[in-house]
């Protein structure tokens, strides 16, 4: 759809973006192609936070039922048709997950998660454990069933800001930290850097962890820390698995249950260079990016009690990297509460990959004052109404 036909014709916008992580590069690129001037500010560099931390997971079976469940799947649609297009051309890739359950209390939480993919439309399969050994060979035998989703896809985070970035034509202004917003009025105008001050027609805060002072939500945003795997390569021609394993520990985790085994948030993904990325810890309250020996040691013996044939293969890196959640469990995304000018893109925990499209094009309807596409009422900041906003 051309952008005049979506867009009000006004004067082009000068839009600051605060963040340069695949949220605000999404969000860059939408508001380019509609004819915005943007500002991108980063406080390290493009892609150094979650965004270059995760997995890649383009994923409607790892997602919380409700609204995530239907947004993953609209955004999902929106990397298959960015793909087509060209712009995502080589780096979004289908590919099904596998979710499987290694306990009869696991089993029945699959089984709910598949349900209510169901209600949603989504294609399902679901899979004994023989019918699951067929299609991954080598799984372990605590194995007790499975669901194959067939039509998750996959994208790198770094790879995907990376060509975002290259299509808007926007240069991101490294280690450019915003130190507070520049009000009149009770309207934002602009932002404060060490270089000084830049002023825009509206800001949007698409930062992770450093979004909270920024827009007075201490109280609210949550760093976790996720301790990861990388190992040698077990195939020289491409991914070793079809897809990745993930555990009913991670879906566990994303509905706010616990289960009666202690269980990491286990997924197993098998990298297209044959290597294994095995995650991952879920450590509340930690903003570090350390790793520890008893974390890694227990994502191992988990890996290896569901994937035996991981013992052949090596362990060549451990890193960390910080999900930015909310206190609620549903990001952040929309006009601040209280102060015109201000837009907010934060809080995504795991989901900032899948939920990167949408969130872009959602976002720059909303700065633009175009008709909304998408319905993103449950993410909307005028929940936390009650909480003190207190910048700075």
């Amino acid at each position: 759809m051309p952008a005049s036909s979506v867009y009000p014709l006004r004067p082009a916008r000068h839009v600051v973006v605060v963040g340069a992580g695949i949220i605000g590069a999404a969000i860059a690129y939408f508001l380019t192609q509609a004819g915005a001037r943007v500002s991108l500010l980063e406080a390290k560099t493009p892609a150094s936070g979650a965004s270059g931390a995760s997995d890649g997971a383009v994923s409607v079976a790892s997602k919380r039922p409700g609204p995530m469940m239907r947004l993953a799947r609209e955004s999902r649609a929106m990397y298959g048709q960015l793909a087509a297009d060209g712009l995502l051309q080589g780096i979004y890739h289908p590919r099904p997950t596998y979710l499987f359950a290694r306990t009869d209390e696991e089993v029945a939480l699959i089984a709910r998660q598949g349900a209510e993919m169901l209600d949603q439309q989504e294609r399902i399969l679901s899979l004994t454990h023989a019918e699951l050994m067929q299609r991954v060979p080598g799984l372990g035998t605590h194995v007790l069933a499975g669901i194959k989703v067939p039509d998750d896809g996959h994208a790198l985070g770094y790879r995907v800001v990376d060509r975002l970035l290259q299509a808007a034509n926007v240069v991101p202004q490294r280690h450019t930290p915003v130190r507070q917003l520049v009000l009149s009025n009770d309207r934002v105008v602009g932002v404060l850097t060490d270089q000084g001050v830049i002023t825009a027609d509206c800001v949007v805060v698409a930062a992770g962890l450093g979004a909270a002072p920024l827009v007075g939500l201490r109280d609210f945003l949550i760093p976790r820390k996720g301790q990861l795997i990388v190992t040698d390569r077990a195939s020289q021609s491409g991914a070793a698995l079809p897809g990745p394993l993930m555990s009913a520990g991670y879906l566990a985790a994303k509905r706010r249950i616990v289960l009666g085994q202690s269980s990491v948030s286990l997924v197993i993904d098998p990298l297209t260079t044959g290597q294994f990325l095995i995650g991952s810890s879920r450590e509340t309250g930690f903003s570090d990016r350390q790793t520890d020996v008893q974390t890694v040691s227990t994502l191992l013996r988990e890996a290896l009690a569901v994937y035996p044939l991981l013992a052949r293969l090596r362990v060549i890196r451990t890193f960390a990297g910080i999900r930015i959640g909310s206190q609620d469990g549903l990001p952040i995304v929309g006009p601040h509460p209280t102060l015109s000018g201000l837009y907010m893109a934060t809080g995504m925990e795991g989901d900032g990959i899948c939920l990167a499209p949408l969130l872009g094009s959602a976002v720059a309807d909303m700065v633009l004052d175009a008709p909304a596409r998408f319905d993103l009422s449950a993410l909307n900041p005028a929940r936390l109404g009650a909480l003190p906003l207190q910048l700075g």
